[in-house]
């Protein structure tokens, strides 16, 4: 069964998808639940974390094993979502606001907890969130998360893109016509780990960003590559323009 869709996501032909944990914010939301648990704890995760962050195990391998070494609880997961504002990378709201004015559509594309990132979507302005669900009894205790999301696994983010692009083909194909003319659509990744990488190919434009963790092949591979999110509104200036 498809996932949902914001109602409008369709209304714009310009995409703009932006991973949360070491990107929008400087935080890897799943490691600092970690640190909830003492540091040896923290350690565990952290190095399981970047091990799939760097490409060297896959992601599906680790992601379920962290979350049952930590169980986190619903009120950690808002915990962490205040961590993300309180270290949201500082040029984040103005390169948001410049890529809006653009005509660009942010979405938060990530393997973190949709319950953590809420916060600081509501903080960035961003209402459009693909995230992993987390399960909590009435009490607020872990109970499990959601194992058929796209982002549990390597090779999930150029998936939920295709699927988006998908739909978005679909939504112009329709009568009556579409609320914008039927211009090609534009989708733009950004990220710093090997599973933002992998989109490349997917996407018009791949740009690896490093300005909170620099990972090497991300860097070397990366069609673009940055250092702040303020450099990221001039990008995708040049890209629109090349397709007028």
């Amino acid at each position: 069964m498809p996932l949902p869709l914001p109602s409008d996501f369709s209304a714009s032909n310009k995409l703009l998808f932006i991973d949360c944990d070491s990107t929008l914010s400087a935080i890897e939301g799943i490691d600092e639940l970690a640190r909830l648990r003492g540091e040896a704890c923290f350690a565990e995760v952290e190095a399981m974390t970047h091990a799939a962050m760097e490409g060297q195990i896959p992601i599906g391998e680790v992601f379920g094993r962290r979350l049952e070494i930590i169980r986190p609880t619903r009120e950690e997961a808002a915990r962490v979502g205040q961590m993300y504002i309180e270290r949201a990378e500082p040029t984040a709201r103005e390169m948001l606001a410049a890529a809006r004015t653009a005509g660009w559509r942010p979405c938060i594309l990530s393997a973190g907890f949709r319950e953590s990132i809420e916060p600081l979507a509501a903080y960035l302005g961003i209402d459009w969130i693909e995230a992993v669900g987390l399960y909590f009894d009435e009490a607020g205790n872990y109970r499990g998360y959601d194992r058929d999301y796209p982002t549990t696994r390597n090779g999930g983010k150029p998936a939920r893109i295709r699927e988006i692009g998908e739909a978005w083909a679909r939504a112009h194909s329709e009568s009556p016509p579409p609320p914008v003319p039927a211009r090609p659509l534009r989708t733009v990744m950004v990220g710093d780990g090997i599973s933002d990488l992998e989109t490349q190919g997917q996407v018009d434009l791949f740009v690896g960003y490093g300005g909170i963790v620099r990972r090497p092949r991300v860097e070397k591979e990366a069609q673009v590559f940055i250092q702040q999110l303020s450099e990221l509104p001039e990008l995708l200036a040049q890209l629109s323009a090349k397709s007028l």
